[in-house]
């Protein structure tokens, strides 16, 4: 028992529970993977045994173990209520009257204002969607794809018709994601199991991938992002070094897997061509296999299944294999410049325990608004307001931009905004920058 106080609650079945009081010191002591708590609105919860059952995966969950998970359980959760029935198993105790409500000292300040601008956010109605538009959405990616396959069929397999035919198919698979993205984020229907299925076919017939593996790996990502060995999209296997801090940390223990000083240069050789096609689809198979995930595996063949169904007739069985692959390199490379642009130049470093508004800040930048950005970037040319909450429909984030941007400027947080090109640019820019850091702290510390 924490503290030596008791709490008494009344429970919903008239039977009376004690529950212990905590202190942080105590909380934090369990944030191990075997031995899990976490706070919620003062009330702390073990999470050990359930965190294997998370259904957005161990490792997200288990990113807060020790720590005050309020901001990140709402954006996370739009159905609070319905979580309530998990969480009630999991309640240990609570936080002592005399122990603040946040941890590591983070900005109180800060956090009041950003919990009274999400709740303005739900009042006004900007977490909910409108069908139409993910409708219209989904209408013009089996357009693209229809047209892509038209071609061929109406005027023949030419090295040109084959390439506009390549080209489209790209587009599709390419907005197709940024479709279950969507759906992937709980943002489309107001039942999250409606969400969960329409992801499923998106993610799977439209575009031959996994939903839990999307899951497990993209939440990780928001719930901790730029943030090592908790954002797996800055776990770059030894490739590449990123940031200020880790090509540093790299350079004085002498570790050279790469010619990091050169990694600027060999990105445009494995990283936009190979992401997609050759990583993320062994990881795919891999997961599904290991975790057994039949019904995503199912999913995933009715795509290629469909794919090669069309188009062997046209190129042969191979002929198909090389079309699809040469399709997947291009919406790689669209896959990684856009993804990129907003996070690799930001900060990249270990987990200092922000606030929910200054960690999302300090990892994300935004691209100006234009109709073809919007397009192009799946709307994530908005990636601030979409980390702040990840829930919101894409269509409503351009309505919360200006109360956000005014949030940052009382708080003195930098609100950064770019344009398309500078967004490229900056890619590279940083990881130039960061194998000169590296080279640097390699020859001289």
């Amino acid at each position: 028992m924490g503290g030596g106080g008791q709490l008494t609650a009344q429970g919903e079945t008239g039977n009376r529970r004690s529950f212990d009081l905590y202190t942080w010191e105590e909380v934090q002591r369990h944030s191990h993977r075997n031995d899990q708590w976490l706070v919620i609105n003062r009330k702390v919860y073990n999470i050990t045994q359930w965190a294997t059952r998370h259904p957005g995966g161990f490792r997200v969950i288990g990113h807060y173990a020790g720590e005050d998970a309020t901001d990140a359980f709402a954006a996370f959760h739009p159905d609070p209520i319905f979580t309530q029935k998990f969480l009630k198993p999991l309640l240990i105790g609570e936080l002592a009257a005399t122990e603040p409500s946040h941890d590591h000292d983070k900005n109180v300040a800060r956090m009041q204002d950003f919990r009274t601008l999400r709740d303005d956010v739900e009042k006004k109605g900007l977490l909910q969607a409108r069908p139409l538009f993910f409708c219209l959405h989904l209408g013009h990616i089996v357009l693209l794809e229809a047209l892509a396959w038209m071609l061929l069929w109406l005027w023949g397999t030419s090295w040109s018709l084959t390439l506009l035919c390549a080209v489209l198919q790209a587009t599709a698979q390419s907005q197709a994601g940024w479709l279950q993205h969507d759906f992937g984020h709980l943002s489309v229907f107001k039942k999250s199991k409606w969400n969960h299925l329409v992801h499923k076919f998106v993610i799977g017939h439209l575009k031959g991938a996994s939903a839990n593996w999307w899951n497990h790996r993209h939440f990780q990502h928001h719930a901790k992002p730029n943030i090592f060995s908790k954002d797996p999209d800055v776990n770059m296997l030894n490739v590449f070094v990123l940031g200020d801090s880790q090509p540093v940390e790299f350079g004085i223990k002498k570790i050279k897997h790469m010619p990091y000083n050169h990694q600027h240069k060999y990105f445009f050789l494995i990283g936009p061509p190979l992401l997609i096609p050759v990583y993320f689809h062994i990881q795919i198979v891999q997961t599904m296999l290991s975790r057994r995930d039949w019904v995503d595996l199912a999913w995933c063949m009715t795509f290629y299944l469909r794919f090669l169904y069309s188009y062997v007739p046209f190129y042969g069985f191979f002929g198909a294999l090389a079309l699809i692959l040469f399709v997947r390199i291009l919406e790689s490379h669209w896959f990684v410049w856009v993804t990129q642009m907003n996070h690799l130049p930001m900060d990249i470093d270990h987990d200092s325990h922000q606030d929910w508004l200054s960690m999302q800040l300090s990892a994300t930048c935004n691209v100006e608004q234009s109709a073809f950005n919007d397009w192009f970037s799946g709307h994530l040319n908005f990636q601030i307001e979409h980390h702040l909450f990840p829930t919101m429909p894409r269509h409503n984030y351009h309505l919360v931009a200006p109360q956000v941007r005014t949030l940052c400027e009382k708080h003195g947080i930098h609100y950064q905004e770019k344009t398309l090109m500078q967004g490229f640019v900056d890619v590279v820019r940083s990881l130039r920058k960061s194998g000169d850091l590296w080279l640097d702290a390699y020859l001289h510390k």
